[in-house]
């Protein structure tokens, strides 16, 4: 394939590319106020951080080039070079084309905005004239699948809905060259799908696609070729499954039984306790002065050592059930009553400030959480040490990737050991390695806390992970059992929707 590729127009070159961060660059006021607070000393590096260096690598016309590697192993970093964010420090970078970005989901979206505001917004800030823009708003909008929520304010939107539209807006405006920085993690099954034969159109017209992803087996499916980044160099360049393999080898294995957590069936003391219990409960919006409601109906009760997969479409309702049990909404309708402190991981980085370091965040999430100081201090370094982020957790956290912010985020709420733990897509960034580690602590979690709710678009994590699934749709719940069962009725459903349509 490599003399193939040699054959073909050149659209990226990288000599010798590197870049770096001046040691301590990222402080500011608030990150010492909070040393103040957590009374905690900072030890700043004497040398410059290089993310990136030394990087020698091509690109060509018409191929789908995927990028892995492990969290912070420079795979956004990167990408911020290609698409001219940050100027390198070394070497040389040709690009022969426009780039056009979308990295995680919904990034420079306002979510004040309607989605049709935002496609118009968006698009004006990739180049595009607002004409073009008006021959494809329509296009767009169908071709997100958002319905009604395309007029709608994006403080609505679920994770996956911003990433629908986030997508349909870089693909359809024509653009030359494409990154997708794990920007469709949080899509459902059919639009996931989707996205990738825009993908295979989008090459045939433009000049090439770059995909970032944690999901090997996605890159396997969909690049053509694959760069292994590890520590900002490159360990690896070529045929996906060949790629793969090698990447693979590099991946701690724990031991032989943890190793396959993921493929073992859950298995928990359901008690008689009810821990959640919900009667008709409903959520409503007022939107452009007309009443909107997001869930209705709603009558759960779970109970003590259940763990509960929940499934559905983006802007099915999940997001906004996860909201309401961890008292970010108020039901407008019918009752809810938790038995239990609740601890969520809504996404990844959910309530991160950007400016701050990763050690301020630990102590301003865990305050938030409701988690005295002092039990922080107390699990502090385990907290660092779990994330595996050590040399990075006096960085801001606004320069760290997607994929740390999970890590992170996640290490924060696991180790404070909840009553009721919710995970809401936490981990759809998170790398081979740390998504092992994070399923062996689900499994422990399960054990102590009372409850645990999954919502997830793998079909495989609702089966292997859960011992029941709600399955929901429209703010309704349309099945509520066996996970096998569960799954099947959805995928059915999926499958129905995607015939209508065609």
């Amino acid at each position: 394939m490599e003399n193939q590729m040699e054959k073909q127009e050149v659209v990226i070159e990288a000599k010798n590319l590197g870049v770096f961060f001046k040691a301590g660059q990222q402080e500011d006021y608030k990150s010492r106020m909070m040393d103040l607070l957590s009374k905690k000393t900072k030890e700043k590096a004497d040398a410059d951080f290089w993310p990136i260096r030394d990087l020698n690598f091509q690109a060509y016309q018409g191929e789908i080039l995927g990028i892995i590697g492990s969290n912070g192993s420079g795979k956004t970093t990167l990408c911020k070079m290609l698409t001219g964010i940050l100027r390198p420090d070394s070497g040389e970078l040709t690009v022969d084309g426009k780039v056009s970005s979308l990295f995680s989901l919904g990034m420079g979206f306002k979510k004040e905005l309607t989605g049709r505001e935002n496609v118009y917004l968006n698009g004006m800030m990739l180049g595009q004239h607002r004409r073009k823009i008006d021959d494809y708003i329509e296009t767009i909008k169908e071709f997100s699948d958002l319905n009604e929520f395309f007029e709608r304010p994006m403080k609505y939107y679920s994770s996956g809905m911003k990433a629908r539209l986030g997508f349909s807006v870089a693909s359809h405006l024509e653009p030359e060259i494409l990154i997708l920085d794990e920007a469709l993690n949080t899509g459902d099954r059919a639009f996931g799908q989707k996205a990738a034969e825009k993908m295979q159109d989008l090459v045939k017209k433009a000049k090439m696609v770059i995909i970032v992803t944690h999901s090997l087996r996605y890159a396997k499916r969909n690049c053509d070729r694959l760069i292994w980044l590890e520590k900002g160099e490159i360990k690896g360049v070529g045929k996906p499954a060949e790629v793969i393999k090698e990447y693979k080898k590099t991946v701690p294995r724990r031991d032989r039984k943890s190793a396959k957590v993921e493929l073992e069936k859950i298995t928990t003391t359901v008690g008689n306790e009810s821990v959640i219990k919900a009667e008709n409960m409903g959520i409503s919006f007022k939107i452009n002065k007309e009443e909107f409601w997001a869930l209705r109906n709603i009558t759960v009760d779970i109970k003590e050592g259940q763990v509960v997969g929940i499934i559905g479409h983006n802007g099915a309702g999940k997001s906004t059930l996860c909201k309401v049990l961890t008292n970010i909404l108020s039901p407008d309708e019918g009752t809810l009553v938790m038995n239990g402190e609740t601890t969520s991981l809504l996404s990844y980085g959910a309530g991160f400030n950007e400016q701050l370091s990763g050690m301020d965040n630990i102590y301003l999430n865990g305050m938030l959480l409701g988690i005295p100081k002092q039990k922080i201090d107390e699990k502090y370094q385990e907290i660092v040490d779990f994330s595996e982020l050590n040399q990075h957790i006096d960085k801001a956290v606004k320069k760290y990737s997607s994929g740390m912010k999970a890590r992170l985020g996640f290490s924060i709420a696991a180790m404070l050991k909840p009553d009721i733990f919710i995970i809401d897509e936490a981990l759809s960034t998170g790398d081979m390695a740390f998504k092992q580690k994070a399923s062996e602590k689900i499994q422990e979690i399960m054990g102590q806390s009372k409850a645990v709710l999954i919502v997830t678009h793998s079909m495989s994590v609702a089966t292997k992970m859960c011992n029941r699934v709600i399955w929901m749709e429209k703010g309704q719940i349309m099945y509520d059992g066996d996970p096998e069962e569960a799954v099947v009725k959805y995928r059915a459903r999926v499958d129905e929707l995607r015939a209508t349509k065609e």
